[in-house]
């Protein structure tokens, strides 16, 4: 009996399976696998599934789908390697890990993965294939080895690992090149590596990705769950020439990784000639020439600029001769100018397919952020699932591969990553940045039944707080698991079936005993499993074992959701956007007792306002400024306004370039006039987020003088803003950064003071303050604000004492 059989028999033996044998499973959640190969089963927990695909006999089980509502298990032969992969509500796959592997353990007779190259990279004929040699080990002499298409295998133990039988008829055999699974090696710049390698390359431990002592950082694992930031291994998740980490050492911020590169081949990589896709990172094309015209600086040159974005640095990445190349997750491809005056600029490729790239300029739609019917129609620019997840761009492969393409679905207007209804959906969905969560719907409210078109003065739909609607109120707040209502039908009017009872369907995971505390009693529509999408039932019609309900968000005026949703202008737009009227409503125009304005501030409570510190540099006496709100234009004519003169001022700790400003009254809170919401305290944004500044600064010629302007683009992890092109580690700690590398949009004179937003779970958070910069919006040289998490003691502190 060879190794493999012994332990194909073995499992197939085991008769229990525990919540950390899942552990040997893949999940994703809202996937569906189409296999030709599977059987269903009626299981009462996903422990009782993954027995069955144990225990499978007419086929080897590489995954299984379970569907708890249903108590439905489909165990089937094929996994995401091979097979389409389909959205499904509240299905989870689970996919046997030892099939998903692309290495070898020992000499191989366990490999399942999907090469089918030789060493000297020849194609590997189909094991039941006859021609152009005849083979000994077939898929029917070999049935446990998983011979499956033409994908390298060993069934025979050979020492060498696995092989296969090539398509070259003068070469009947050959190994193939699969890295080992214990050896810890990188591909190109190591942006796939996920070993276990903890240490720098001078002897430094690495910080745990998700610890913020002793260095604080943006980059949060659950914030960036496609970078599997996991533990404290050794990644690259923003296009250095290695792995590295943050270090346990308070005096070094950060080290590379000593890792070897691997001897296999490298991940394949299929050329972009004529145009790129999504960020052009497999444009291999010939253009040599910037959007403004400058020749390109060879990537092997020094001269004029000193770089280490070499073909040594990065190999994979196609940096030949002087061609425009994306090596390091730029937003497009680009290169070095060969204008000393010039460090680089991007270059103009175009696009395939020419759907948009996912950071190109935008300027929203003036329409609400609600959808009509099933939301086929809605062309809105929110990118967030219901549970706040990231949605995934339509163009991108990554972290799921789908279907749902621009160019498959033309009139569908998948541009960026922005939530659409491309296939018919009840609603507007995405995939998600999630690797574990295909999809989900978006954070998205139907528009009311009585408007034509979205009115620009509804109110929030979803409220940032987690808790039972108010009283009396026949609503839910977030995903309603906190829902005690009574509604009892279904979204499609199907009146609901009570939770004890087993008719018309049979049912034993939620039931008023199983679930005591979830209020289980009667039919009325419950979410007892936190199903994102919000509450359901079980029904009465024989037909439709289960449907959620249509039950609307609690409305209510909380901290951070203005009545009138601002248009979040965002992208590349040279100044940004004039706002719409009131949009920012904790704006406030800071002003010289002669009623001059000169800089900003953001109200984060009735009777106080966060500016900057060196906005009071003309004076420490509180009656020489004066704060007006609810105000759009900086003439500030409108019957809104609110005039308030300060009774106190108060710096911020340790010189820091922040402020707290005491009202002589509380502002009158309205729609045209309300808080911001603050952040944790000493919540890091994670790095790439979009955030928003706005302020009534300098234009410097890009129109909208006198109004008030939004600007949104990127956080810009601290580690980047500190490198020598960029900032040259001017940031500290107590500091953030945020905006475009190339320039084009910033804050500026005029902005200072004011506020930068944030959005996310429904709210906008006050996370930083206009502090600083060198310029105005020029390239490489991001803003810098005052990263308010960091001072929530110090505010409330003296919020308390004042």
């Amino acid at each position: 009996m060879d190794l493999h059989t012994a332990v194909f028999l073995l499992g197939a033996l085991v008769c229990t399976v525990s919540g950390s044998d899942l552990d040997s499973y893949a999940r994703t959640e809202g996937a569906w696998i189409l296999s030709l190969n599977k059987r269903q089963y009626s299981v009462n927990t996903v422990e009782e599934c993954a027995i069955k695909c144990n225990s499978e006999t007419s086929f080897t089980c590489k995954s299984f789908m379970y569907i708890e509502k249903d108590q439905e298990c489909w165990t089937a032969e094929a996994n995401s390697k091979t097979e389409t992969i389909l959205r499904r509500t509240s299905a989870r796959l689970f996919e046997k890990k030892e099939y998903l592997l692309e290495c070898v353990n020992g000499i191989g007779t366990d490999y399942r993965g999907t090469k089918s190259r030789t060493k000297t990279g020849k194609t590997c004929q189909r094991w039941e294939a006859r021609t152009p040699h005849r083979p000994n080990m077939t898929p029917t002499s070999h049935p446990r080895a998983d011979l499956d298409s033409n994908f390298c295998r060993n069934p025979d133990a050979d020492n060498g690992g696995p092989w296969c039988y090539t398509t070259d008829p003068d070469t009947r055999w050959e190994h193939c090149s699969v890295p080992s699974c214990s050896e810890e090696c990188i591909h190109c710049s190591g942006e796939n590596y996920r070993g276990k390698i903890s240490t720098t390359e001078n002897g430094f431990t690495c910080q745990h990705w998700a610890s913020q002592k002793p260095h604080n950082h943006g980059y949060i694992p659950s914030a960036l769950p496609e970078k599997y930031l996991e533990e404290n291994y050794c990644r690259n998740p923003d296009g250095d020439p290695r792995p590295w980490c943050f270090t346990t050492s308070p005096s070094k911020r950060w080290d590379f990784c000593s890792i070897p590169r691997c001897t296999s081949e490298p991940p394949t990589i299929i050329p972009e000639l004529t145009c790129a896709t999504g960020e052009g990172g497999s444009y291999r094309g010939t253009v040599s020439v910037t959007e403004s015209g400058k020749t390109c600086q060879s990537w092997s040159a020094q001269t004029p600029h000193k770089h280490n974005r070499t073909p040594d640095n990065y190999p994979c990445k196609g940096l030949d001769n002087n061609y425009c190349r994306n090596p390091d997750n730029e937003r497009k491809p680009w290169c070095y100018t060969t204008d000393s005056e010039t460090r680089w600029e991007y270059c103009t490729v175009p696009s395939c397919g020419d759907e948009p790239r996912p950071d190109d300029p935008m300027i929203p739609p003036e329409e609400e952020e609600c959808y009509e019917g099933d939301g086929s129609s809605y062309r809105g620019i929110t990118s967030e699932t219901i549970s706040g997840k990231k949605c995934q761009a339509w163009s991108s492969m990554s972290p799921h591969n789908h279907e749902k393409t621009p160019q498959k679905f033309p009139t569908a207007d998948l541009k960026r990553n922005f939530c659409r209804n491309p296939d018919g959906d009840r609603a507007p969905w995405c995939y998600t940045t999630d690797p574990g969560v295909r999809w989900e719907y978006c954070n998205l409210q139907k528009c009311p039944i009585t408007a034509t078109s979205a009115s620009p003065s509804l109110p929030n739909p979803k409220p940032p707080v987690t808790t039972q609607g108010p009283p009396g109120k026949d609503c839910k707040v977030g995903n309603g698991v906190t829902y005690r209502g009574p509604t009892s039908i279904t979204i499609l009017g199907v009146t609901c079936q009570a939770w004890s009872a087993q008719t018309p369907h049979q049912h034993n995971s939620f039931t008023p005993q199983s679930h005591p505390t979830k209020d289980l009693e009667g039919n009325a529509c419950r979410n007892p499993d936190n199903d994102v999408n919000g509450p359901w039932c079980y029904t009465t019609d024989p037909n439709k074992k289960w449907d959620y309900c249509q039950i609307p968000d609690c409305a209510g005026q909380n901290c951070g959701t203005p009545a009138i949703r601002p248009k979040r202008c965002f992208g590349r737009i040279v100044g940004g956007c004039v706002s719409r009227a009131h949009s920012w409503p904790w704006q406030i125009s800071l002003r010289t007792s002669a009623g001059v304005h000169f800089c900003g501030g953001t109200l984060i409570d009735p009777q106080w306002v966060l500016t900057a510190a060196h906005c009071l540099e003309r004076s420490k006496r509180p009656s020489a400024y004066r704060i007006v709100l609810g105000i759009h234009t900086e003439r500030a004519t409108e019957l809104s306004r609110q005039d308030r003169k300060l009774d106190k001022l108060v710096l911020g700790p340790n010189g820091a370039d922040i402020a707290l400003l005491k009202l002589e009254r509380p502002a009158l809170i309205n729609d045209k006039v309300l808080p911001v919401c603050l952040p944790e305290k000493d919540y890091i944004v994670p790095s790439g987020m979009e955030c928003y500044v706005t302020g009534w600064g300098e234009t410097q010629g890009t129109g909208g003088d006198g109004t008030l302007k939004e600007a949104g683009f990127p956080v810009i992890e601290n580690k980047i803003c500190n490198r020598p092109s960029y900032l040259n580690g001017r940031v500290r700690d107590h500091e953030m950064c945020a905006g475009n590398i190339e320039g084009g949009t910033d804050s500026c004179q005029g902005d200072s003071g004011g506020p930068l937003v944030c959005y996310a779970q429904s709210k906008y958070v006050l996370q930083g303050v206009t502090s600083w910069g060198l310029g105005c919006a020029n390239a490489m040289k991001p803003g810098v604000y005052a990263r308010v998490s960091k001072f929530i003691d110090w505010i409330e502190q003296t919020i308390q004492t004042n």
